[in-house]
């Protein structure tokens, strides 16, 4: 299944502009080995062609590390519930989808422990909570 996403332009450009430098390395290696050993042209080429289709090869499992930088994206950690793992008071720690999460209380003040939390947002690797009023599944797997 091809995704839009993945072969837009910027994440494409990104992703190419960041493998450059190792084909670079690569070919100067093969130049620099042909010096001492005579290294058939079919071979070097090969080899040149193995690295860019690794590159290519690898691309759809990777294109989502290279997304980031957006100013139009939102996290999707917001709108879920989570479970207080201790006292926020205003920082502690949440459980959401199965992971740990430093989390800081936006609306409402302290949160006990064992409360239901709603991710407001998300800064950096924390984030922004308030108290789940709406009784809502939380969000533990």
């Amino acid at each position: 299944m091809y995704n839009q996403k993945m072969w837009a332009g910027r994440i494409l450009l990104k992703y190419v502009s960041i493998q450059l430098p190792g084909i670079a390395v690569l070919v100067l290696l093969l130049v620099i080995v042909q010096e001492w050993i005579e290294i058939p042209a079919w071979l070097t080429w090969g080899l040149v062609g193995l690295w860019v289709a690794k590159d290519v090869i690898l691309y759809p499992f990777v294109w989502r590390a290279y997304e980031w930088g957006s100013e139009k994206e939102t996290s999707p950690m917001t709108g879920l519930c989570g479970i207080a793992q201790d006292r926020l008071n205003p920082l502690g720690y949440v459980f959401v989808r199965g992971e740990l999460w430093k989390a800081r209380v936006i609306e409402g003040g302290v949160i006990e422990k064992g409360e239901n939390v709603l991710i407001k947002e998300r800064r950096g690797l924390t984030l922004l909570v308030k108290i789940e009023t709406e009784n809502r599944i939380s969000e533990r797997s």
